[in-house]
């Protein structure tokens, strides 16, 4: 992974010669469609749509964009922070999509997210001459996403550069910011993504996967890049990705509530409660994998000794996004998905029901987390951290799809169930 600076040298004569740069045709023009990704959970719930996007009706705005699942949102990276992913594979021709109408898709999307740390990872491969937008629309885009986009993206990985898209960069270094060129990173290889993201929670176009096992076995043995590394057998004390009925018996007083959970919520409400911005910021992964160890080792961790609150914060997301399943469950996704559809009034007691249909300990983890992250909405005037705000960092935390990675489309009702459940918990959980 190289990441290369573009410093901000004012205006240049290399901008006029944007215009004449042109993408050369790639061979993967011809290559098939992806084959069908959904989840059996979106699927059930696309067949009410005509094929298209798997949770926006045909009369949606947005539903022309949405459908092609150009961008996704693919849960935390290894540092806490979210992650935004586009698709260039996925793009069809210039002269069927409104590309001005996917500028206001994307940034409706990053408008739920820039108030936090977050990363975005870009899928270059598939970019071709029939899709590529045009670059004045490039240079008004980069324009278009003001300070507030740019502060907090901590990260932009470009996958599968191209001599085209470096020379693009360099063509645009009067308009990008010294700052914002030092996020940029290249990355020649899935698995160099290892050490930003899990490469299983992204779900990766299967053309980009076959490019890149092609690029690899066109190197010499002695030049291949490591191969991601294989899972790890879990532990005899692991905690992390370890079902929560499992944790249950292991736990030495049968507590339905982890203890992950119990440490760090703990120690957040007491010391956290007043931290503006807690669960937006990032942790150092150093630490965040020295607590997982300890944890999964069986060791005792105690945050006050280590006093780091955005670490506790970290730990605490990263616990409920690599259970095997997540809090809510699979068998309530299309209930949730869909949860829009319930009249107001009925909202809380359609709620109530379903939330007392969980398992006992993910009902227990979820009215331990969901008690305490009113305690932080209560104190949102200091720590910023409303019941909205808070829905958009835990909504993809609590439930996903079977496919780890969620469309946009899903993401909306999603985070809107998460919020209702916690303006309404003192009435669901009684």
């Amino acid at each position: 992974m190289s990441s290369e600076l573009l410093v901000d040298l004012g205006e240049d004569p290399a901008t006029a010669q944007l215009g004449q740069l042109k993408l050369a045709t790639i061979e993967d023009q011809q290559w098939p469609a992806d084959e069908s990704t959904l989840s059996k959970s979106e699927t059930d719930i696309s067949q009410r749509f005509d094929g298209g996007s798997p949770h926006l009706p045909w009369d949606h705005p947005f539903y022309d964009i949405a459908r092609h699942q150009i961008i996704e949102v693919a849960g935390d990276d290894n540092f806490g922070r979210k992650v935004i992913v586009f698709n260039a594979c996925r793009m069809p021709p210039q002269h069927q999509l409104d590309h001005h109408k996917l500028l206001m898709y994307l940034k409706g999307t990053l408008d739920q997210y820039v108030e936090s740390d977050y990363t975005l990872i870009y899928f270059h491969h598939g970019l071709t001459s029939e899709n590529k937008p045009s670059l004045s629309w490039l240079r008004d885009a980069y324009r278009e996403f003001d300070r507030k986009y740019k502060k907090n993206i901590k990260a932009l990985y470009i996958v599968h550069p191209t001599m085209f898209i470096k020379t693009l960069l360099i063509l645009f270094k009067p308009i990008i910011s010294f700052k914002f060129g030092r996020k940029i990173n290249y990355v020649s290889y899935l698995s160099e993504l290892e050490d930003v993201v899990k490469c299983e929670q992204l779900l990766i176009p299967a053309r980009v996967r076959e490019y890149d096992n092609k690029l690899r076995a066109s190197l010499k043995p002695t030049a291949q890049p490591p191969m991601s590394p294989p899972r790890s057998p879990p532990l005899p004390n692991q905690v992390f990705g370890v079902p929560l009925t499992l944790l249950r018996q292991r736990s030495p007083d049968g507590d339905p509530v982890p203890v992950v959970m119990r440490d760090t919520i703990c120690f957040l409400s007491d010391q956290g409660l007043e931290i503006e911005g807690i669960f937006r910021r990032s942790a150092n992964v150093t630490l965040v994998k020295e607590v997982q160890l300890k944890y999964n080792s069986g060791a005792t961790v105690d945050f006050r000794e280590i006093e780091d609150v955005h670490l506790a914060a970290v730990i605490l997301k990263t616990f409920l996004r690599e259970l095997p399943e997540p809090l809510l469950t699979y068998q309530l996704y299309n209930d949730i998905v869909n949860f829009t559809s319930v009249s107001s009034d009925s909202q809380a007691t359609a709620m109530k029901t379903l939330v007392e249909s969980l398992p006992e300990e993910n009902y227990a983890s979820l009215r331990y987390l969901i008690t305490f992250l009113a305690q932080v909405s209560a104190n949102s005037e200091v720590n910023k951290m409303t019941n909205s705000n808070l829905a958009v960092v835990f909504g993809p935390n609590l439930l996903w799809g079977r496919d780890n990675a969620m469309s946009l489309s899903a993401i909306g009702p999603i985070n809107n169930f998460t919020r209702t459940l916690l303006d309404q918990q003192h009435l669901i959980f009684t």
